[in-house]
Order: structure tokens, then C-alpha cells, then sequence
């Protein structure tokens, strides 16, 4: 028996304890009627726009990988520490199977089930590619992304499963860390923007009417006006200092990591493309207020950035952020295959064995 078919005879185990039953099979016709619903609906709202089935794909897409993070820490969270309390990891352990093939035969295990959810969608994601606006590049490229979240988060399940030994806790923990990525990364966001505000101070050049002396009776206006400086002072956020911070979002890698396409207009044409020079803006400093001078009659208002130069400016971040998330899986990865490693050298206290 080689390595990978050690691994597998792990993950078609699984696979079969996981399909036994009809709640399987009620969630993903669940999945798959919720997502009808957003198809009909969404195809309704967006009937009369220029590519209907652009803001389709990516609402879709969003949706399977929202699913998945719910589900998935459950289906993984308790791979190897719920076989160890039911007795049987230790008769897996002592067959030929090694230590890394039982936990990447359950990581394997774990991320098919989750892209089970991706193949009931399939057919409507299909459907949007039909309608038209949605871009074949666009959509490989999310698709991929896609599968390499749900692998990041089926990892971190089984992973956590191994280091934590009561299985209820090493649930709860893989959603605590999942929900650290999708939300705590935005509320840190939003925080360390406004923690680092700074004070702006605008001039304006403002007219003494009452001392400006004759009105020219054509324009209204004073022939030989008078001005005197007025100054006052606000705060702006600095979100292009934390802006990082968003780089370890799934939701963020997978519309950054998306290529963006433009109508002709210069606007993004779907979702994906909406979020990614949304979170590219926040790279750029804030532009503060240019005072008014009321003699001279002009207002310097702020230069207008196209999304094109927006992300002609900025850099990519998505790249980072699925590095930190490789980074983190094969870490937790690592350390599973260490603890569950037999014979152990030391035991938590209360641990079973057989």
C-alpha cells in the first residue's frame, strides 16, 4: 500500500460515515433551493442591466463560500478528536495507516464534502455564465479560489480536531477562528481607521461684504472686494494605513484575486469587481478638503480617481492574504499530525486511548 492510497482508504471511510444518512442529502437540497431562489430573484432584478448574469455569478459564488465556512467547521472540527472519544481511532492506528496519511485522509475527506456544496451549484452558476456578463477568466479564477478557501477551512477544522481534545471545543474553536477571518478582520479594519484619524485644518478666503465698498450692479458682486482667512479644523479616518488588515479576508481574497472588468462607462460590471476597487480605494490616503476662496470665486473640489486608476495605483493583496491562510492551515495541519502521532510519548490528562 503506497502513500496516497493509505490516504485514501482514510478519506472514502469518511466519506461513507459522512453520506450515510439522509441529513446529508437535506442539506445540499436545502443549499440548492435557497440558491433557485437567489437565481429567480436575482435574475428578475437584474433583467433590465447590461450583463444580468455578472452580479448573478458572483452572488452565487459568495453564497457557496458563505455556506461553506458555516458548515464545513462542523463536518471537520471534530474529525480526529471525535474518533479518538468514540474508540476507534486507535484501531485505525494500529493498521498500516501512518499518522499523516489518517490526517490528511480526513483533511481530503472533509474538503470533498465541502465542495459537494460547489457541485450543487454548478448548474446555476452555469445559468449565469448563459445569461451573459459574467467573464470565463472571471469565473476560473473565482472558482479556484473558492476551492482553495474551503481546503483552507476544512484544514483548519481537522487540524484543530487533532490539537484540542474534547470535540465540542475544537468545533467551537474552528468557528471562532473562521469568524476572526470573515469579521474580525473587518471590525479590526474599521477600528484602526478611526484609532488613527488625524486633524485636517482647511482655509477658506471669505468676503467682507460689508467692507468691500461698491457693488458692481451686473454681477452682484463688489468691485474691489475684501477677504480675510477663516480656518477650521476636522479629523479623517486613515484606513490607508490599515488597510492590510483586509488582506486575510476570504471574502476579500476571492473578489480581489477576480479579474476586474469595466463597462464602458469605467464602472465595475459585477460584484467581484465592485469589492475589489472598494478595497483598493481604502490603499489610497484620503484626499482633505481644499478651502474655498469666495474672492476669487472657484472652489477646488477633489480630483475624481476612476476605478481604472484605483487599480492601476494600488496592489494586490489577495495574494498575501491566501499566503497567511496556506501558512496557517499547514500549521494546524502540522501540529494535528504531531499529536495524533502513535505511539505518543505523553498523553493529555483524560485522554482515551481505545
Amino acid at each position: 500500500m503506497n502513500w496516497f492510497s493509505g490516504m485514501w482508504t482514510i478519506s472514502s471511510i469518511e466519506l461513507r460515515q459522512r453520506v450515510r444518512g439522509a441529513a446529508w442529502y437535506v442539506l445540499l437540497g436545502v443549499f440548492a433551493f435557497i440558491v433557485l431562489i437567489v437565481t429567480v430573484l436575482t435574475t428578475i432584478a437584474t433583467s433590465n442591466s447590461d450583463a444580468p448574469g455578472a452580479v448573478l455569478y458572483s452572488l452565487i459564488v459568495y453564497f457557496v463560500l458563505l455556506l461553506g465556512t458555516l458548515v464545513t467547521p462542523a463536518l471537520s472540527g471534530n474529525a480526529i478528536n471525535g474518533d479518538r472519544d468514540n474508540g476507534t481511532l486507535a484501531t485505525t492506528q494500529v493498521t498500516l495507516v501512518t499518522t499523516g496519511q489518517l490526517v490528511i485522509g480526513k483533511l481530503l475527506a472533509a474538503w470533498i464534502t465541502a465542495l459537494a456544496f460547489l457541485g450543487a451549484a454548478l448548474p446555476f452558476l452555469l445559468f449565469a455564465l448563459a445569461l451573459g456578463g459574467a467573464s470565463p477568466d472571471t469565473a476560473i479564477v473565482s472558482i479556484v479560489v473558492l476551492a482553495a478557501e474551503l481546503a483552507i477551512v476544512s484544514a483548519i477544522g481537522v487540524g484543530l480536531s487533532g490539537l484540542i481534545r474534547r470535540p465540542l471545543f475544537s468545533v467551537v474553536v474552528t468557528y471562532l477562528v473562521v469568524a476572526a477571518l470573515s469579521i474580525g478582520t473587518l471590525i479590526a479594519f474599521s477600528l484602526g481607521g478611526l484609532l488613527m484619524q488625524e486633524k485636517v485644518t482647511v482655509v477658506n478666503q471669505v468676503m467682507d461684504w460689508d467692507g468691500s465698498g461698491e457693488v458692481d450692479p451686473e454681477t452682484g458682486l463688489p468691485v474691489d472686494p475684501e477677504c480675510h482667512a477663516e480656518s477650521y479644523e476636522y479629523t479623517i479616518p486613515r484606513f490607508d494605513r490599515v488597510w492590510w488588515l483586509l488582506a486575510a479576508n476570504p471574502y476579500v481574497i476571492l473578489a480581489d484575486a477576480a479579474p476586474a472588468h469595466l463597462s464602458r462607462d469605467g464602472y465595475p460590471e459585477d460584484l467581484f469587481g465592485s469589492i475589489k476597487v472598494g478595497v483598493r480605494q481604502v490603499q489610497l490616503p484620503p484626499t482633505p478638503s481644499e478651502g474655498y476662496d469666495e474672492c476669487a470665486m472657484y472652489y477646488e473640489g477633489g480630483d475624481y480617481t476612476t476605478p481604472a486608476e484605483i487599480l492601476a495605483k494600488t496592489v494586490p493583496s489577495w495574494a498575501v492574504g491566501l499566503g497567511l491562510h496556506v501558512l496557517l492551515a499547514a500549521a494546524l495541519v502540522a501540529g494535528a499530525i504531531r499529536r495524533t502521532h502513535a505511539p505518543s510519548r505523553r498523553l493529555a490528562a483524560g485522554s482515551r486511548v481505545a
